[in-house]
């Protein structure tokens, strides 16, 4: 090779290879614009789903943008995005496998769970479950489709003791790596808390900073447990009420495929919006009220967030 020829190979070689880092990095943005689509368009998006029901507690899904209004603060904000199709959906399962769990419940437990994944979920969709005794774990990371999840449960035995916080505190963090713009947590258990480090507040103060819908169904068998063993649907209600979803009581674990049907039912049937907040992300806590203008419909959404800079809102 002659020495131009090889001048000149050196001064294309920075050319090609800045070229190739550069598309790589544009597959990158590609790949990672799937997750966040349009509406995390800057720091001070605020992102939420909502559910609407009637008067009968029906949902409502036939509502357009200019049905809602919403406040932060009680200021008034503008509706920059909205939608009323399905969006992909984040979901963490968090199933109590302490020894009360044992036998029936844990078997109508799996059934209830392989059904609302595999057909009440979009494929599209991702999971995660976290499993908890006295001890809180990831049994599955997020995954599409039900196969890993089904082989999973079906490996879990029951024993020890309740630690309904702990797990929260586990689960909720897990979204920050999620896919998908909606999320939620469905946690199943039919006993009071035991053994958690943590307490119902901690686990209020982390929805603050989530987006994350939580819906809890409590196996409460009033003839099988002492009282003070029984599941608390008071404690449960103060986690879900603060995200936007909500406790069911059932009195025995094969009501589980029916509740976790109406919960999929609601997901299904969301909507999706975002607005700019007018305020500048101070690290303060904003409250958010979600209504629909001339009609006495309920809307439940997130209570509120925390105003956090290059954080998920």
């Amino acid at each position: 090779m002659s020495r131009s020829s090889a001048h000149s190979t050196l001064l294309v070689l920075p050319v090609i290879l800045a070229s190739a880092l550069l598309i790589a990095s544009s597959s990158e943005q590609r790949r990672h614009r799937s997750t966040d689509d349009v509406f995390r368009t800057g720091i001070d998006v605020v992102q939420m789903s909502a559910t609407v029901v009637d008067e009968d507690g029906r949902l409502v899904g036939d509502l357009r943008r200019e049905d809602f209004e919403v406040f932060e603060d009680a200021e008034r904000q503008t509706i920059t995005h909205f939608t009323r199709d399905r969006v992909p959906l984040s979901v963490g399962v968090v199933l109590d496998v302490s020894q009360s769990m044992y036998g029936q419940r844990i078997d109508d437990a799996r059934l209830a769970l392989d059904r609302f994944v595999a057909d009440l979920l979009d494929p599209e969709d991702e999971v995660f479950v976290i499993v908890f005794n006295h001890t809180p774990r990831v049994e599955v990371g997020w995954t599409l489709g039900p196969r890993q999840l089904r082989n999973r449960l079906d490996d879990i035995q029951p024993y020890g003791g309740t630690s309904i916080y702990d797990a929260m505190m586990e689960a909720l963090p897990l979204f920050d790596v999620r896919q998908h713009q909606r999320a939620a947590v469905l946690l199943i258990s039919d006993g009071s808390d035991t053994g958690s480090h943590s307490n119902v507040r901690d686990v209020r103060r982390l929805l603050r900073r989530s987006d994350a819908f939580v819906y809890a169904i409590a196996i409460d068998a009033p003839d099988t447990r002492p009282i003070n063993d029984r599941v608390n649907p008071f404690a449960l209600r103060e986690m879900t009420s603060e995200s936007g979803g909500y406790t069911e009581v059932v009195h025995d674990s094969p009501e589980l495929g029916p509740a976790t049907a109406r919960i999929a039912e609601e997901l299904n049937h969301q909507y999706t919006l975002s607005y700019i907040s007018s305020r500048p992300a101070d690290g303060s806590y904003r409250s958010i009220r979600l209504r629909v203008v001339g009609r006495e419909y309920r809307v439940r959404t997130r209570r509120g967030y925390v105003a956090e800079p290059n954080r998920r809102r």
